[in-house]
């Protein structure tokens, strides 16, 4: 007979409670928490299924090691001491640098995993970390940490009681708020027009958000600084600027008001095709709301102005007087004031540059766009080996065919997962992890130390079921790596020593299971030395805690961290970085009528991992579609359902067409996460057709976004015409050919 555990989901931001049906050790059954404190029965249909992926005869069960081109099980023991043999030779041979780690988007939804993986870069001396943030968000970090002080220091809409919402360049009904926890967001969207409010939507594509509720406005792609300029100028011209309060809590207003003058509505709107009279309309709505937000998400992140979009979005929110305002923009509290302890402990605020393109860390990691020229690139601090964690790069990445290429030079690839996806059929070795289902857990970084939630609250689960073979948390693992290759992790003997310690007791108790560091131990103590009683307590609250909810009026003037405590506007990083504006403004002017590439997500795709699981890639749904509005398929000569061949400055891929009239004009769309018929461990995805649209994306040092170095992954000009052939399945990620150097 089943038995009912409840957890909360683990796979995005939404954290949903969930109520799990556990017979004979697997899960049977998944059920949203209707008694969720803050949650009440929503949940996602890749949420509810994704037992159906941890199930899967894919599963990652033992550690593998590559034997030329083939793959044979291998002990713990064989592995880690082959991995500490090589991290020891290579650093031996050239430095800690020589050894780098990747951090994907998966690892950040586990509170342990981050911090043990890069504990032991620490514990290896090396300051070669990569981080996905690169490929969708670290425009945010950049920016915090310029103008705030703090890289996480990230103000979010007060979705519960604003009443004018102004969405740029996101669909939280398909892709959930980012860093934010909203639980039912098409609800939540209903809500702000049920009380009068309004909701904008700027985005070339009518998204299933716009359909949901608000009103939505065509932007043509990558043009969205401009729009933000448009926006700053005529609010400083109607009066939008609370004066007080920027007086008393800003720094920069004048230099702020000087680069937005020339930005009028008339002069972008034939760069942005946003009317001046609609984009007036939206200002004033903005202006006259009590209570008011600018919002952004990948759709602007990803684009060649991420920053600054972001820079301008900010301080839009901050000089009207809705940063820190009740329906206006908060900044929550966590379990800890986590930007004063970042403060004193540098947490985050690394001065290191990138040997390839001199960048700046954020959020202590290098670009992944001069990922590949590190590996490639002789010299001091080469990168020779790799560990990736929680992610998958070479589908994810910009120009993810070079990488691929570069990561077949490395001397050493580990891959932590649970499939045996496109990065690891790479690997030297590929060590086997526990899924969200099997391991401790409490809400992860954004709402547990960033108290990123529209609703407060804590919760936290025990394993729901133990893993079915050697699979071992990342926790464990890094412990145990960093014993292999000689270092400590943290760089703290003593806490390495403890850890070990802690590990042989644990295996002690439980004889049975896979060695363990004791994960609820250190999870109850994260919250007994912030005051939130025992993990054991918590973990009796089933359906969550509820947490005091926002009040707002508690950042400015006092949890600023900046030198002066004051909120920084014009921050040399970026207005240095806005002397190009004129040059992108005359180059969008010269090409008015070229396509550009965006991506979307499929309610029923989540990045790269769900399509190894039938029920989502069957049928129609078995490859990405490129998305055309039926005029410029017209105009291509394509129908529906024809093949096209699609080309950027970096490569072409063959993908079958679709019609959307829902795209703008000189807009095309195409999935991410696609293109997996090299991965050896996906019986499923591998049979797929769809490629991989990051192909289509430069990568390089002088291709990458300066402040943030982030990858320009949308609003990409390319060509679309009718294909020259079949699709060739057999070629990397369906790639049909790469434009003539």
């Amino acid at each position: 007979m089943a038995e009912t555990r409840h957890t909360f989901c683990r796979i995005c931001e939404s954290l949903c409670g969930l109520e799990v049906d556990v017979e004979a050790g697997r899960v049977v059954a998944i059920r949203p928490d209707t008694r969720h404190v803050a949650t009440e029965g929503f949940g996602c249909v890749k949420g509810l299924k994704q037992h159906g992926f941890y199930d899967s005869p894919d599963r990652l069960r033992h550690p593998l090691k590559r034997v030329g081109d083939r793959f044979e099980r291998a002990s713990w023991d064989e592995a880690l001491s082959g991995i500490g043999r090589a991290v020891r030779r290579i650093v031996g041979e050239a430095s800690p640098d020589a050894v780098a780690m990747y951090v994907g988007t998966a690892a950040g939804f586990s509170v342990l995993h981050p911090v043990f993986a890069q504990g032991f870069m620490q514990g290896i001396g090396s300051k070669s970390l990569y981080a996905s943030a690169t490929q969708d968000c670290a425009n945010k970090f950049a920016v915090a940490r310029e103008i705030y002080g703090f890289p996480f220091t990230q103000p979010f809409p007060d979705v519960e009681r604003t009443r004018c919402l102004v969405v740029v360049g996101a669909n939280p009904v398909v892709s959930k708020w980012s860093f934010l926890q909203v639980p039912n967001p098409m609800k939540r969207l209903r809500e702000i027009e049920e009380r009068g409010g309004r909701v904008f939507f700027v985005d070339p594509r009518r998204t299933e958000s716009a359909r949901a509720a608000g009103e939505h406005v065509f932007i043509r792609p990558d043009t969205d600084v401009f729009f933000y300029l448009a926006f700053l100028n005529e609010l400083l011209a109607t009066g939008g600027v609370d004066r007080a309060r920027a007086e008393e809590h800003l720094t920069g207003v004048a230099e702020l008001g000087a680069l937005a003058a020339p930005w009028t509505p008339e002069r972008v709107a034939p760069v942005t095709r946003i009317a001046p009279e609609t984009l007036r309309e939206m200002v004033a709505a903005y202006r006259e709301a009590e209570g008011a937000a600018l919002y952004s998400s990948t759709g602007v992140n990803m684009g060649t102005n991420g920053s600054l979009c972001f820079w301008l979005q900010e301080a839009i929110n901050a000089v009207s007087g809705n940063l820190d305002r009740p329906g206006g923009t908060l900044v929550g509290r966590g379990v800890l004031d986590f930007a004063k302890l970042g403060k004193r402990s540098g947490f985050g605020l690394s001065s290191e540059r990138s040997r390839i393109g001199d960048f700046k860390a954020v959020n202590d990691a290098f670009p992944g766009g001069v990922l590949a020229d590190e590996i490639e690139t002789p010299g001091p601090r080469q990168v020779r080996a790799m560990f990736v964690t929680g992610g998958n790069p070479l589908v994810t990445m910009a120009n993810a065919g070079r990488l691929r290429r570069a990561f077949e030079h490395l001397e050493l690839l580990v891959v932590t997962d649970i499939f045996l996806n496109e990065t690891a059929s790479l690997a030297h070795w590929v060590l086997p992890a526990t899924t969200p289902f099997e391991r401790a857990d409490l809400p992860f970084l954004f709402p547990l130390l960033m108290g990123m939630q529209s609703r407060p609250y804590l919760q936290a689960t025990e394993r729901v079921v133990e893993a079915d073979g050697e699979q071992r948390d990342e926790a464990t693992i890094y412990t145990d790596l960093a014993r292999a290759c000689g270092v400590p992790l943290f760089r703290s003997r003593v806490a390495q020593r403890a850890l070990e310690l802690a590990r042989r007791l644990d295996s002690a108790r439980h004889p049975g299971r896979q060695p363990s560091i004791p994960q609820e131990a250190l999870l109850s103590l994260l919250l007994r030395v912030t005051g939130h009683g025992s993990f054991s307590r918590l973990l009796g609250e089933t359906h969550g805690r509820p947490l005091p909810e926002h009040a707002g009026g508690d950042f400015l003037g006092q949890r600023v961290v900046t030198e002066d405590g004051r909120v920084q506007l014009a921050p040399e990083a970026l207005t240095r970085q806005a002397a190009k504006l004129e040059t992108d403004f005359a180059r969008e002017l010269a090409n008015p009528d070229g396509l550009k590439l965006i991506t979307r997500r499929h309610p029923k795709t989540h990045n790269s991992w769900t399509h190894n699981h039938e029920d989502f890639v069957s049928g129609t749904r078995h490859t990405n579609h490129l998305y055309m509005h039926p005029d410029d398929a017209a105009a291509a000569r394509l129908a529906d359902g024809d093949l096209a061949d699609v080309s950027s400055a970096t490569a072409t891929v063959r993908v079958p067409v679709q019609l959307l009239p829902d795209l703008m004009p000189g807009t095309v769309a195409l999935p991410h996460g696609w293109g997996h018929q090299h991965a050896r461990g996906l019986s499923v995805a591998s049979k797929t057709s769809g490629v991989n649209v990051n192909l289509l994306a430069a990568d390089g040092p002088d291709r990458i976004e300066r402040v943030s170095g982030m990858a320009h992954l949308t609003g990409i000009p390319v060509e679309v015409r009718p294909a020259a052939g079949p699709l060739a399945a057999d070629d990397w990620s369906g790639i049909a050919a790469a434009p003539e150097p």
